[in-house]
């Protein structure tokens, strides 16, 4: 976590432990039919190539809480995070129709051409998008077994934290589901969302539950929350600006894909609020559709919206960087570079 080179060697450990998991797996799936091949192989394929940042946030959590770098089990119980957000992603692919994921056919897609291709009988969506909730299903199963299999003695404490964060994640998922009803959300409930959806479940409870596995006290975890929350708001915040600005070649996404998926995030709430009249109106009017996306993209940049999220979001990094700098310790030497990873980023 102190150089570039260590973070390459965990995230490589991280890609090898998820693919000998995998592996065991497919041994298993073996004796139930050859069909299971395609799950297994969905299953790794979707969790190649990802930021790791919530395995590293885990590691994090674990060596500023004292843990041995040199631990063997830390690397299994970070990498179970992975099969926690190819859950989540997957199920969030099929709830917003989304087409693509990192520059390749989300699951359901895939699926959906896969019925197509090989002259199956049935319905070719409802095939794909019944195995999307399935593959989800599966991979949040992964990461209780993953993170129990790391062997580490302080495990059942852990654990406490992990079952936080599915719980979190779902309600925050539920929000946005709800939010997406509504006319238009505020800027305080698209936050609220942002909060439980994504900087628990990215930022703090990764943190919380790799300082439990090295044995952390309540002080060690309320302290690290200080530095989690503002840092994972900052995070989401970051991803909604990349989702209607960012370059489709880094992200994997269509430019805009957030509006055309009519997402009511904070960048939106915030041109609802910083709009004229008439820019509210091409909000309510245009949110979700193909054809106002170029629209309210420029709507979001000369409303100041975009200005006040990036302000939003250097306003949250300056609290993640000094409640950091006051854990003391390693916490500067390991989070520091964390967070701009987290940040300032293209994708």
């Amino acid at each position: 976590m102190t150089s570039g080179r260590d973070d390459h060697d965990f995230t490589t450990r991280v890609d090898h432990t998820l693919t000998r998991f995998v592996e065991h797996q497919r041994s298993l799936f073996a004796a139930m039919g050859p069909d299971l091949d395609e799950l297994a192989d969905a299953a790794i394929a979707f969790v190649e190539g990802g930021k790791r940042l919530r395995p590293q946030f885990c590691l994090a959590g674990w060596l500023v809480a004292g843990g041995d770098p040199d631990e063997p089990g830390i690397v299994p119980a970070a990498a179970s995070l992975e099969w926690l957000q190819g859950s989540a992603l997957v199920h969030d692919d099929l709830m917003d129709g989304s087409d693509t994921r990192r520059g390749r056919p989300a699951v359901h897609r895939a699926f959906e051409a896969s019925h197509r291709d090989a002259g199956r009988v049935g319905d070719p969506a409802g095939f794909g998008e019944s195995v999307a909730v399935l593959l989800g299903d599966l991979m949040l199963s992964w990461c209780d077994e993953m993170f129990r299999a790391s062997d580490l003695p302080t495990v059942p404490a852990a654990l406490a934290y992990l079952d936080l964060c599915k719980t979190e994640v779902v309600a925050g998922q539920f929000l946005d589901v709800v939010g997406q009803t509504r006319a238009t959300l505020s800027v305080a409930e698209a936050m609220r969302v942002v909060r439980y959806k994504s900087a628990k479940y990215t930022v703090e409870r990764p943190l919380h539950m790799g300082a439990a596995l090295a044995g952390a006290d309540a002080t060690m975890i309320d302290a690290l929350s200080e530095v989690a929350l503002p840092l994972g708001e900052a995070f989401q915040l970051r991803d909604d600006v990349l989702g209607v600005f960012g370059d489709p070649a880094v992200t994997g996404k269509p430019a805009g894909d957030d509006l055309r998926e009519g997402k009511r995030t904070v960048l939106v709430a915030r041109a609802h609020e910083l709009a004229d009249e008439a820019g509210r109106a091409l909000l309510t009017e245009g949110l979700g559709t193909a054809d106002a996306v170029d629209a309210l993209a420029t709507l979001i940049r000369t409303s100041g919206a975009l200005d006040a999220v990036e302000a939003d979001i250097s306003r949250l990094e300056a609290q993640a960087d000094a409640a950091i700098d006051r854990l003391g310790g390693r916490a500067p030497e390991v989070l520091h570079p964390l967070a701009l990873k987290a940040t300032r980023r293209a994708s």
